[in-house]
This record gives structure tokens, C-alpha cells and sequence, in this order.
């Protein structure tokens, strides 16, 4: 529940997060489970940007940031679901899109605006109809909000190489410390936290962005 009494989506950021830190990292990534690199840096946007804007007005409505730390725009989950979209994931390209505007044409009949447009609480509102299956204009609100929640947390956790997970803030969130071949002794004791190590399994190169 928010401050002022009014329901919030039913999936909060804490619980995301959570559950989040159960999901073996390497495994979080639909991107890495597909064959072929991901689309690079330099390759065009598979959104427009009133279409960003909606992204990333669900994503930070989803896990916003907050006291406990950076949300999933700061993580850099919409870079992640963009290259994804260009690459391994590009059959879900058409669908997405799709359900991005019915996401915008939801929030214009409920509340007069497109969704990046609107209140936060306006913005949950949105979210919550989704989760529970009943905002209207999708063929199925439950599927569109369940795969932006799946792709959000994956852009949050997965490995940097995927273009989320930006220098590292989802990993340093849920105390990841990341990859590594070897294990001191010291390090295997109870109750010592490990250093983390702030480097992708795919090379040193990937992770750090401005």
C-alpha cells in the first residue's frame, strides 16, 4: 500500500528483488539462453522514443528507486530489453511493440494520458489493472505485464555483457559479487562477506557505462 492508502501493484520492488536473489544469476538472461551474441551498442533502437518513454515508465513503476537502492532504470534494464529485442529476442520484437501501445491506449482511456505522462499513482493504477487481467485493449494484460516484469528483473541481474545491470547495480543490490573462477580460504568462512568483484563472465570490457 502506498503512504496515502491507495493500492499498489500486487509484485513490489522488495519482493522483485527477492526473488531475484533465489534465481541463480547466470541463468536469469533470455538473452544468453539464445543463440548468437546480443545486438551491439551502436545498432538502432528497436524503440521509438515515445515507446522508450513508456518502457521505462513501467519499468520504474516497477522497481523504482528508492531507499534501498537504485531502481531498474538506473540498472539499466531498458538498454537490456532493447538489445535483446534486436537480437536474440527478436521474434518478441512485433509482440512487444504491440503491447507497449496497448499499454499507452489503456492509460489514454482510464486516465487521459499516455502512460509516462501520468501520476505515479495513475501509473500503478495502470499496472495493477494489468496484473490482475482486467485493463481492457490487450489480448491478454496478465502476459504483457508478466514478460516486462520477467525481462525487466533479467536486465536488472543478468550479466552486464547483455547490456543491463549497469556498472554492476543490480548485482551490488542483491550483494552478488559476481563471477569468478577461484575462492580463497579466507573467503570461504562464515559470515565473511566476499569483495565484489565488479567484472562479466564475458570479459573485463563490459559493465562500466557513464
Amino acid at each position: 500500500m502506498h503512504q496515502d492508502g491507495k493500492e499498489a501493484p500486487s509484485v513490489s520492488r522488495r519482493s522483485l528483488i527477492a526473488g531475484a536473489a533465489l534465481v541463480p544469476v547466470a541463468a536469469l538472461s533470455s538473452a544468453a539462453q539464445s543463440a548468437g551474441p546480443p545486438a551491439t551498442k551502436a545498432a538502432k533502437s528497436v524503440f521509438s522514443e515515445a515507446e522508450r518513454k513508456t518502457l521505462e515508465a513501467f519499468i520504474d513503476r516497477l522497481v523504482p528507486k528508492d531507499e534501498l537502492g537504485p531502481g531498474a532504470v538506473e540498472c539499466g534494464a531498458a538498454n537490456y530489453i532493447d538489445q535483446a529485442l534486436g537480437g536474440a529476442l527478436a521474434d518478441e520484437k512485433e509482440s512487444f511493440l504491440q503491447g507497449l501501445a496497448s499499454v499507452d491506449a489503456f492509460a489514454r482511456s482510464a486516465h487521459g494520458a499516455s502512460l509516462a505522462e501520468l501520476t505515479p499513482d495513475q501509473q500503478d493504477a495502470v499496472l495493477t489493472a494489468m496484473d490482475r487481467g482486467s485493463a481492457t485493449g490487450f489480448a491478454n494484460a496478465r502476459a504483457v505485464f508478466a514478460r516486462i516484469r520477467r525481462l525487466t528483473l533479467e536486465g536488472m541481474f543478468s550479466d552486464p555483457y547483455y547490456g543491463g545491470n549497469q556498472n554492476f547495480r543490480g548485482w551490488d543490490l542483491i550483494r552478488y559479487p559476481g563471477p569468478r573462477v577461484a575462492v580463497s580460504p579466507e573467503e570461504q568462512k562464515i559470515k565473511v562477506e566476499i569483495k565484489p568483484y565488479r567484472r562479466s563472465a564475458l570479459g573485463a570490457n563490459h559493465g562500466h557505462q557513464s
